[in-house]
């Protein structure tokens, strides 16, 4: 039974356009010159500012493939600034959109002739852009009930892209937020972990990829709600075993289908009747991780010259396109660690592990759920291992407050050493330390307090 001196919770919501100005390079897929020749759907920042007594927190979701900690913490610095809202209690997702701008360095990327430098001055730009967001949704704070809804999305948007019987987390959490005294749908925050790459190298527009149909569909389903789209666990998850095709049409086919399921199970009511006074909390904390050490230059070749043949063996036996896809990736990845041990023999490689030897965790308590923030690309078998463990229901995002120069996988994906593992900057123990640091956070969150 809630608690007569518990406050009300209010919520707000803004947006605004970072779509670039100018052609800008499209980040995502590796050596191909992908330079924006237009705009299919712009790039938003969007943004939920909730509030109970005197806690708040925020939500921002960037449609990038990346936000580095560094920018990240000059935003929260500057929305602080702005709003009052602490700084440890602002999430910023990217979406991972692969149709967007360079916004991160990443040193696998180094060698990668087609690659450009990262924009800074659109960086700050957009910083500003981020800001006036969250300020719009502060200033928009009202009185809201909320409720959280799952939804089994299996089967629309994809699922374990090495192995097709692999490990799937098909459920996607959404916080409904309505008007206290209308009932009206205001904002949704949604978290489903799914890789937005159903368009390819031949698109060059920018676009958030079928996560923009998706919130689409929720926009005109609720007229005027406002939607926040946070990634969750998907560094193996991909549509590419139910895309038909890399085209727009194909995107739109599957996140209208994604947000279709979506909006069925808010207009049905499915959960916890809403309550207007949800407790919010949040919590945060570092934890030390260390990064691998890359092989020498001579057998990152030899890797490398493997790679190729077994990608040419697949094309010259017309092999289903999936594998042919599995396999082109190892090549990028091997291409990449060849850049990595390159980087090793010249120190740099050092360098970046003890820039990122300190990693942000974060936990948000909404009511009787929490919501988790990761930096960097993790294999969904840390989410379901983090879902199974909490002591309360929690949605994780990744993504997050930063990047991690890309994945953490898991000892298996590491033993099989395909483009994930290859590529990545942290071994795949990091997996374990981040589930077992976040779920010593989530402890310590009440999962009493809104019942």
């Amino acid at each position: 039974m809630k608690t007569s001196n518990t406050p009300s919770l209010l919520a707000g919501y803004g947006r605004c356009n970072l779509t670039p100005r100018k052609p800008c390079f499209l980040v995502g897929y590796p050596h191909v010159e992908r330079t924006a020749t237009g705009q299919h759907d712009p790039l938003l920042v969007s943004a939920l500012v909730l509030q109970s007594g005197e806690n708040q927190i925020a939500f921002i979701a960037i449609d990038w493939l990346f936000v580095s900690a560094e920018w990240t913490r000059q935003c929260r610095e500057a929305i602080a600034a702005a709003t009052g809202i602490a700084a440890e209690a602002i999430m910023i997702g990217a979406s991972h959109t692969h149709s967007g701008p360079h916004t991160a360095e990443i040193l696998a990327w180094r060698d990668d002739p087609v690659v450009p430098a990262v924009d800074h001055a659109y960086l700050n730009d957009s910083l500003n852009q981020v800001v006036t967001a969250v300020v719009d949704a502060h200033k928009a704070l009202q009185p809201v009930s909320a409720q959280w809804v799952k939804a089994n999305v299996k089967g629309i948007a994809g699922g374990n892209r090495i192995d097709p019987q692999g490990p799937e987390d098909p459920e996607a959490g959404l916080l409904v937020l309505r008007n206290a005294n209308t009932d009206k749908v205001e904002q949704i925050l949604s978290v489903y972990g799914m890789h937005p790459t159903v368009l390819h190298e031949d698109s060059t527009f920018y676009s958030n990829d079928f996560i923009y149909f998706t919130r689409r569909y929720l926009e005109r389903a609720f007229p005027g709600v406002g939607v926040v789209y946070l990634n969750g666990v998907c560094g193996n998850q991909s549509p590419r075993r139910v895309v038909k095709a890399q085209t727009f049409a194909e995107a739109d086919r599957i996140g209208t289908a994604l947000g279709m399921r979506m909006a069925t199970e808010i207009l049905n009511q499915s959960s916890t009747p809403p309550s207007t006074t949800f407790s919010i909390k949040a919590l945060t904390s570092k934890i030390q991780i260390e990064g691998k050490t890359f092989p020498d230059i001579e057998h990152a070749k030899a890797n490398l010259q493997a790679a190729r043949e077994r990608y040419q063996q697949l094309l010259d036996s017309e092999a289903d396109r999936s594998a042919v896809r599995t396999a082109e990736c190892t090549v990028f990845g091997a291409e990449e660690v060849y850049t990595l041990a390159k980087a090793e023999a010249d120190g740099t490689a050092d360098a970046l592990r003890q820039r990122y030897a300190e990693a942000e965790i974060q936990v948000f308590q909404v009511g009787p759920c929490a919501i988790t923030a990761w930096p960097g690309e993790f294999f969904v078998e840390y989410a379901l291992q983090l879902k199974n463990a909490s002591p309360l229901p929690v949605f994780p995002v990744t993504m997050a407050n930063g990047e991690l120069q890309g994945y953490v996988v898991t000892p298996e994906a590491e033993a099989a050493n395909g483009y994930e593992a290859q590529m990545s900057l942290f071994p795949a123990s990091t997996g374990a330390q981040f589930v077992s640091a976040t779920i010593a956070l989530l402890q310590q969150l009440n999962p009493n307090a809104a019942t």
